[in-house]
């Protein structure tokens, strides 16, 4: 999230690609396929046409309270009833015909009384009793009238939502600062206080009041957390030598959550928050290695993408001599064996899925250190079922990370759906289990591989020499790395179908994937990313995988707690006009291409399947778009074939599983956002009647030198849609209902 795509002509700060570990990622597999016999000589081989689809759902999960099934009504209504919408370049929002959408929560509102309103004009401040910046995933969690938690409320509720990042230009958040920000260093203290203030995760209660919703500026629910903010760590990690810091000697806390992407609502009523890519925010000085004595501390920081000399984003750490300055610089100043005395190991207390309570704010905020150390987006949980364990399901948003699960040692016990002490069982279910990655093979079936010093290949690992499970969990990814987990095209959000317990991952894009590699980071076409293709924005030419797909995995014996599954291609993205042999494998119409997957979630009433976008490759045909889906299951399709033509002269074959082909009332676009936004988060109501998504970051492609003419911002949504004051373009929740009054998608 927050990315300007990695196929856009400008770089993207934050989708680092750091994993040049040697795992195979199917070569031995797929070496042994190439064939000179088959070379068609000039352009790529054709492969037979893929074929998607879905069938209805007739029972459907519920969000109200446990994830258990639910009996649908006695005449559900046809699911996607509502007509395409068509592709748009219009700086709006745009939904069906029959459905409304408004403005909810956008950047700057005042959580509380006695903050100003929000003038927009970059004069603002006390951004800790406002809405932050680029609003992402989003849970709802109930409210009764006495403001009480009620699971099955849908008038009233808080939201809990994300503040992902801000919209930047070198080095500032240009449209938070009068005069654009300071673009060279050293930053004034003023507009670092002002952007740290901007990220964390917000609690805002919202009602509703006839049939409009509005959100409660008053609540004595309302609150921010930001990256300032004091955190627990619980979990293997907690007490680790790789968390002591100056700001906590014993390892146990840190301050902050920052990059806050995907969430997870867990079946007790907590919200879980991903941090993602955090790495981006910390300096290392240019001869950092040999002040660590080049110590293992260097080949950590490495993999998470902090090279010595490695500059930040912001340029947080030169606001001043204060503590919350220094700490921004990861490099080791201090003279203490531990790092007591400094920062060095600042940035390894950031990157975890992080619980919080939304009912409660004297209940302190929890970094959930089993769940692994990588660049999270959501956390979706297994069906529960009583008596068995609970797994929660994760992604590694970067070009060729992995997949992972969190299987907890305690079963599921139905009294935990409605505790008296909702973050004591979060210690339950997230603090001991067993962290696995995922390795998917070429023939449609998969392994998930513990990592644990247990496993002789981590603990044999010479690249890295873990010392205990909190190495491990803080250092997920080099212990992915030792066991040869599947490297993956940039896996974002993930979700749980309610009817089968299956699991979604969107696979954003990957423009490393390439069938003539010319370097460690560059991959070759395996069977879950099949494709490596050039695709054309006007005049550019976007390689790899530019439009990303979606893979869907499903659990073999044991259920949430299997180390078997198996696994095929859901969607494609693609453009309806592109090859169907070797790119459009989905067979995509007009009312239903799309680029770059993103968000993605299951309604727990209806069962469709909601994918959000957050494209660069599309964006010149249309801006990003929300999806909805009736999913079928893993294997209602079959194999396919791609042949790619190689410079040696060889035919690399690839095969690959797809689902069964798409139909009109199987797939449609439902929404398209302003210009430049992302659309991202979602969130229902338990009744299915009021939805809530984000638009993110609209206007991001304005220039920072046209800030003083709103003439030349590519967006000025909101204001263009009669909400707040001002014309720069603001992040926003809006709130989707269908004029009958009826099921958002039915």
């Amino acid at each position: 999230m927050n990315k300007p795509n990695d196929l856009l002509c400008h770089v993207d700060a934050d989708d680092i690609d750091c994993n040049d570990s040697p795992n195979e990622h199917f070569e031995t597999i797929l070496n042994a396929r190439l064939s000179r016999r088959s070379l068609l000589r000039g352009s790529f081989a054709s492969a037979a046409t893929a074929v998607l689809g879905a069938t209805g759902l007739s029972a459907c999960g519920s969000d109200d309270g446990p994830l258990t099934p639910v009996t649908p009504p006695p005449n559900p209504e046809k699911l996607l009833a509502f007509s395409a919408v068509s592709k748009s370049l219009a700086d709006v929002v745009v939904v069906p015909a029959g459905y409304t959408a408004t403005v909810l929560y956008a950047l700057g509102d005042p959580l509380s009384a006695t903050t100003p309103a929000f003038k927009n004009d970059g004069t603002d401040n006390d951004f800790e009793q406002r809405a932050g910046d680029h609003h992402d995933g989003m849970e709802f969690f109930g409210l009764s009238s006495t403001g009480t938690p009620a699971a099955s409320s849908s008038d009233r509720g808080v939201l809990a939502i994300n503040h992902e990042a801000t919209t930047d230009q070198q080095l500032s958040s240009f449209f938070l600062h009068a005069n654009g920000g300071t673009t060279t260093l050293p930053r004034p203290a003023a507009e670092v206080d002002k952007e740290v203030a901007l990220h964390g995760v917000a609690v805002v209660e919202v009602k509703k009041s006839g049939s409009a919703w509005q959100y409660v500026k008053e609540s004595s629910f309302n609150r921010r957390l930001t990256a300032l903010s004091d955190m627990e760590l619980s979990g293997p990690a907690r007490g680790n030598a790789l968390l002591v810091t100056k700001y906590s000697p014993t390892g146990v806390r840190t301050r902050g959550t920052l990059n806050n992407c995907g969430t997870g609502k867990t079946p007790w009523g907590t919200f879980l928050t991903g941090e993602e890519n955090w790495s981006g925010y910390f300096t290392r000085g240019a001869a950092d290695d040999a002040a660590r004595g080049n110590d293992k501390s260097v080949a950590s920081l490495k993999r998470y993408g902090r090279n010595q000399g490695a500059t930040s984003r912001h340029g947080w750490e030169t606001g001043g001599a204060d503590d919350k300055y220094a700490r921004w610089n990861n490099s080791k100043l201090g003279t203490s064996a531990n790092g007591s005395d400094d920062y060095r190991n600042e940035m390894n207390g950031m990157g975890y899925i992080v619980e919080i309570d939304p009912y409660d704010k004297a209940k302190a905020a929890r970094k959930r250190t089993g769940l692994g150390r990588f660049a999270h987006e959501s956390a979706a949980f297994s069906l529960p079922v009583a008596g068995q364990p609970l797994a929660v399901y994760m992604g590694d948003d970067s070009r060729n990370e992995y997949i992972y699960k969190w299987v907890s040692a305690a079963v599921w016990s139905a009294a935990d759906a409605t505790p008296a002490d909702r973050m004591a069982t979060g210690d339950k279910y997230l603090d001991s289990g067993k962290l696995y990655v995922a390795k998917l093979n070429a023939d449609g079936s998969g392994q998930w591989i513990e990592l644990s010093l247990a496993n002789a290949a981590i603990a044999a690992y010479a690249a890295y020499k873990f010392a205990d499970q909190g190495d491990i969990v803080v250092n997920a990814r080099l212990a992915a790395d030792a066991v040869g987990a599947t490297k993956m095209d940039r896996p974002e959000w993930c979700s749980v179908n309610p009817k089968n317990g299956e699991i979604y991952y969107s696979l954003t894009n990957n423009s490393n994937r390439t069938v003539n590699p010319s370097g460690s980071s560059q991959l070759t076409p395996d069977s879950a990313n099949p494709r490596a293709y050039t695709d054309m924005k006007g005049t550019t030419t976007q390689n790899g995988n530019p439009n990303g797909h979606i893979v869907r995995l499903k659990e073999g014996t044991g259920a949430a707690q299997a180390t078997a599954f198996t696994w095929d291609v859901y969607l494609f993205g693609a453009e309806a006009s592109a090859d169907a042999g070797k790119v459009n494998l989905s067979n995509l119409t007009a009312d239903q291409d799309f680029s770059s997957p993103d968000g993605l979630a299951f309604s727990p009433y209806t069962g469709i399947c909601w994918i959000q976008t957050d494209d660069g490759a599309y964006t010149d045909v249309t801006n990003c778009m929300m999806l909805a889906a009736v999913p079928g299951q893993v294997g209602d399709g079959g194999k396919v074939t791609l042949t790619y033509p190689q410079a040696s002269g060889a035919t690399l074959a690839v095969d690959t599983f797809v689902g069964k082909k798409a139909a009109p009332d199987t797939l449609k676009r439902f929404l398209v956002g302003p210009v430049g936004s992302e659309i991202t988060g979602i969130a229902e109501t338990p009744d299915g009647k009021t939805m809530f998504v984000n638009i993110q970051h609209p206007g991001e492609t304005t220039s920072q030198a046209n800030l003083a003419d709103p003439s030349k911002y590519t967006s000025q949504w909101p204001s263009n849609a009669g909400y707040g004051a001002g014309k720069r373009p603001r992040s926003a929740t809006i709130v989707i209902t269908k004029n009958d009054g009826g099921r958002i998608g039915s």
